[in-house]
């Protein structure tokens, strides 16, 4: 069995190239506790398997009734998902105006306007170098974003939708890694905004991060992020990953000015957009 020690060395690849299948070492930071060897992991592995069963039976009772075409439905809205972004008006992959009713602390309702999209392009700069490191694997098709403003123009946010170059089994490798190694709570492996100039957003750098969100899918070839921050430029916040800043209880900066919320909300609304339009045959109207 491999470890995290003696994986081979980070590709020096550009992030559009095809995935190679290496991982690179993303040094361990920050520090978690050993977990406890203890009769619970062994409880923990044995409902792991008992899950893996029910799971594996609902997939097998899915295929029963949907038929042996039903597999084939997401593999080509997989493939879609590749190419869907060329498809897709600007609009609908980034609405001009995005409202929720219970997305702001408390299940208050928020509402967010467009300033601007970037130009859809590559990777470069994109993300902090750790971050560039551990995405590389699985390559970069084309990353598209925008930045958002919350309707007191306070807040501003930046969503991104990266396209990937694999297949689904190195999406899955991706979010398994994430998931295990906890990569989507670190502060030095953060999205970077985009900044558009004459605006509220204009002075929003690297240094006015203030809360993100990562989310790696499996069933599309991409990677949906929003990092926002303060709209007046203010340094010195402490970041904090969304889903830290939306628990019950959180009293951080990010968590009390809803910084944690628009990151989730609006990176939610992308995510669910971009998955939509994948599913959706060619022509047609998501």
């Amino acid at each position: 069995m491999s470890t995290e020690a003696d994986a081979p060395p980070c590709p020096t690849a550009p992030l559009g190239a095809p995935p190679s299948g290496s991982w690179g070492s993303i040094p361990p930071y920050p520090a978690r506790p050993p977990r406890r060897t203890t009769g619970r992991t062994v409880t923990a592995a044995v409902c792991g398997v008992l899950g893996t069963g029910l799971i594996a039976g609902a997939l097998a009772g899915s295929w029963l009734v949907d038929g042996p075409d039903a597999p084939s439905a997401a593999e080509a809205a997989y493939a879609h998902g590749a190419t869907r972004w060329q498809e897709e008006p600007v609009d609908r992959l980034f609405p001009p105006a995005i409202h929720s009713d219970a997305a702001g602390p408390g299940g208050a309702a928020r509402d967010w306007t467009r300033l601007g999209v970037a130009p859809d392009g590559g990777c470069t700069d994109a993300f902090d170098p750790l971050l560039a490191r551990a995405l590389a694997p699985a390559g970069c098709r084309r990353l598209l974003r925008a930045t958002y403003a919350d309707a007191t123009s306070t807040r501003v946010t930046t969503v991104g939708l990266l396209i990937t170059d694999t297949g689904r089994a190195g999406m899955r490798a991706l979010n398994h890694r994430f998931s295990d190694e906890h990569l989507d709570e670190r502060t030095d492996l953060m999205p970077r905004p985009y900044a558009p100039a004459g605006t509220v957003a204009g002075n929003f750098g690297d240094a006015q991060r203030a809360s993100w969100r990562i989310s790696v899918l499996t069933d599309v070839p991409a990677v949906v992020y929003a990092v926002t921050g303060f709209a007046d430029g203010r340094t010195g916040v402490p970041p904090q990953p969304a889903p830290a800043a939306v628990a019950p209880g959180a009293t951080t900066a990010a968590a009390q000015a809803g910084l944690g919320n628009d990151a989730t909300a609006l990176a939610a609304r992308i995510e669910r957009g971009y998955r939509d339009a994948a599913r959706t045959a060619d022509g047609e109207t998501p």
